[in-house]
């Protein structure tokens, strides 16, 4: 009998702190729940005025954060087609590359007939280009063989598909302007690979990728010297015969070549005679 009082003094003390760490729980949850919120209560009207103030200044984090806030709160609003616009030049403006074209993307996706469609899928492109330029800027400095040129790759379909399905958009011209240079670069750095591989002995893929230049950049500069890549890669498979094939396309379309001594083809890194035509 003298068991009972301890007993329950026991259970007691057993409840009380079961009671204090679900008090404990709850206060830590509702003071996250309870941080300060700083667009509760604010309007579209404002909040929209507000990031219009903010571009005008130039102060894009402040704009970036009117614009997310009428994104979220007001997704059917009278200004949302708008922020959500207006949100991909924000991003852009604070360098953000990824999230301009995530915003650019969601635009063309939740609104393909826009009037500014092809703004979104011009800005897309932009900070693709963004994104990627030291990649290219600076592939004589790095193993080319390990560069991503994803972005850089990304922004040269979307000036593509600009120019294709915007002709006459006020962003044709400079998305066409990119399109040589990055068409002419991103064929160079295809070429560098070959070059890699020849050095390395990989004359099958030295070929294909000089092919695959000729076939995908056919308007680059860098398409004759794709057929020299192939030449000397066919003579380091010991295929002579299609070598000759290919350096007499050479000598038609770039007799001036810098591999060429008249019509006499000299590879460079493959141990094989020279090639004439």
């Amino acid at each position: 009998m003298r068991a009972l009082p301890l007993a329950t003094h026991l259970v007691t003390l057993l409840l009380i702190a079961l009671l204090a760490t679900g008090c404990a729980g709850r206060s830590a949850s509702e003071a996250e729940e309870e941080e300060p919120d700083e667009f509760a209560g604010v309007a579209e009207q404002q909040l929209y005025e507000e990031a219009r103030d903010a571009l005008e200044g130039r102060r894009f984090t402040t704009a970036v954060t009117r614009l997310e806030a009428i994104d979220t709160r007001y997704p059917f609003g009278r200004h949302a087609e708008q922020a959500q616009l207006e949100l991909i030049y924000a991003y852009y403006e604070t360098n953000d590359w990824e999230a301009t074209r995530a915003a650019a993307s969601r635009f063309i996706r939740l609104h393909p007939t826009h009037p500014q469609a092809d703004y979104a899928l011009y800005m897309r492109g932009l900070a693709s280009w963004q994104a990627g330029r030291f990649s290219l800027e600076r592939l004589r400095l790095i193993d080319i063989s390990r560069r991503d040129l994803g972005a850089s790759r990304d922004a040269y379909s979307d000036f593509r598909e600009l120019v294709t399905r915007y002709p006459d958009s006020e962003y044709a011209p400079d998305a066409e302007q990119r399109i040589v240079y990055l068409r002419n670069l991103l064929a160079r750095h295809e070429l560098h690979v070959a070059d890699f591989y020849l050095r390395k002995g990989a004359y099958l893929a030295a070929v294909e990728r000089g092919r695959w230049v000729i076939e995908n950049y056919p308007e680059s500069e860098a398409t004759r010297d794709a057929l020299a890549t192939m030449v000397e890669g066919y003579l380091g498979l010991e295929m002579r015969d299609r070598a000759h094939e290919v350096l007499q396309v050479l000598i038609e379309n770039d007799p001036g070549n810098e591999r060429l001594r008249g019509r006499t083809f000299t590879p460079l890194h493959v141990e094989a005679s020279a090639l004439s035509a």
